[in-house]
């Protein structure tokens, strides 16, 4: 039996670093993964949000109900967006996203105080993400027991006591009990369409090169935006299937409501499903072999599954974040299954979402068929 030789496995040794050397793009992705979960898990991810967004609709202006509004402002939690909005407009930005929020004060709220009624400050949450309004809600009574402590000296000083001398009413709309399962079903729609789409596209081209079954492609007269079409339109039925699997699995297992319309679901899924396979047949123009698409699957999916807002709140990250957030079709297709399946969101308030997704949709399918062309040049 020949001994083993140090001198043979430092040749190999040798051979296959200069050969991994060679391959740029699989050393870039091994070095670049490892820096992009630093920067995102170090510096964008953030579990306890700050600042959120919340409309004021304030029926008295005496000080006791600014007071109240100045302390739950100081929380830091509670960052008030919108101020004199009628109740149905504040509910109207809830619907869309555009407040985590509304404090409602009622009329005579401080006279009512003053006569001892106890009167109620009404609190609406957008529980559709439990763990983005969770902190904020916690913080409310502490802020709450607080808030009254100068104007209540003097005359009004037996208001004070173990009770607080007025109510807080919270009311989480669209996921009252506060189910997690809510809020990460329906994303689970997004983020695995993302990963199955981009990847079975870019490594369908990149398997027909590989197997030289390309050069058969490229002998027929197809054109090349037929050959696109031809490669997606397959991949569009098994995405339609999995969302089916999906759904059948969160109203059979997991009993998350459908409050809005289904066929305006399907058409909406129709596009965030386009939008990805157009990454992945742009991979498939990039990568040399299987392994490279798969990296670039990967290097695409990461940020967009953490800066989505699929695993973290949205509006807990920077807002250096957020802008690379809503760069990602993912962001926008979240907020729109949300607001379909749990708000019963309708496409006037879906529209701001749609576009977005149309245009990284337009993107995504011009550079995939530029690049075509080049790799058949």
């Amino acid at each position: 039996m020949t001994r083993l030789s140090w001198q043979r496995t430092l040749a190999v040794f040798i051979k296959e670093f200069q050969q991994m050397m060679r391959d740029r793009l699989t050393f870039a992705m091994a070095i670049g993964v490892p820096v992009l979960q630093l920067v995102l898990f170090g510096y964008a991810i953030n579990t306890d949000p700050r600042g959120l967004p919340t409309a004021l609709v304030a029926a008295d202006a005496s000080p006791m109900a600014r007071s109240v509004t100045a302390t739950l402002q100081t929380t830091g939690y509670f960052r008030i967006v919108h101020q004199g909005a009628s109740e149905r407009e504040a509910e109207a930005l809830l619907a869309r996203g555009d407040v985590q929020f509304i404090i409602i004060i009622p009329p005579q709220f401080g006279r009512s105080l003053v006569r001892r009624e106890r009167p109620a400050l009404l609190l609406a949450a957008d529980a559709t993400d439990p763990s983005a309004s969770g902190n904020a809600l916690a913080a409310l009574q502490g802020a709450a027991a607080q808030a009254l402590q100068r104007e209540l000296h003097g005359p009004l000083a037996h208001l004070r006591g173990k009770d607080l001398p007025y109510e807080i009413v919270v009311h989480r709309r669209y996921n009252p009990e506060g189910l997690s399962r809510y809020n990460i079903v329906p994303g689970l729609v997004g983020t695995i369409l993302t990963m199955t789409m981009v990847m079975l596209t870019s490594l369908a081209m990149t398997r027909e090169r590989e197997r030289g079954t390309m050069e058969n492609l490229l002998a027929t007269p197809v054109l090349p935006a037929e050959v696109m079409a031809g490669k997606i339109l397959p991949y569009v039925v098994i995405g339609y299937i999995q969302l089916g699997v999906i759904l059948g699995a969160a109203w059979l297992l997991f009993d998350v409501p459908m409050e809005g319309s289904l066929v305006l679901l399907l058409a909406m899924i129709g596009v965030f499903i386009v939008a990805n396979l157009g990454v992945g047949f742009t991979f498939s123009t990039l990568a040399r072999n299987q392994l490279q698409a798969m990296q670039m699957t990967f290097f695409f999916f990461l940020p967009s599954m953490l800066l989505s807002g699929f695993m973290f709140p949205f509006r807990g990250m920077p807002e250096w974040a957020q802008w690379l957030g809503e760069l990602l079709p993912l962001t926008h297709f979240l907020r729109i299954v949300r607001g379909i399946m749990l708000k019963g969101s309708e496409l006037p308030q879906l529209a701001g979402e749609l576009w977005p997704m149309l245009a990284f949709m337009a993107v995504a399918a011009a550079v995939a068929l530029k690049r075509y062309r080049q790799t058949l040049d």
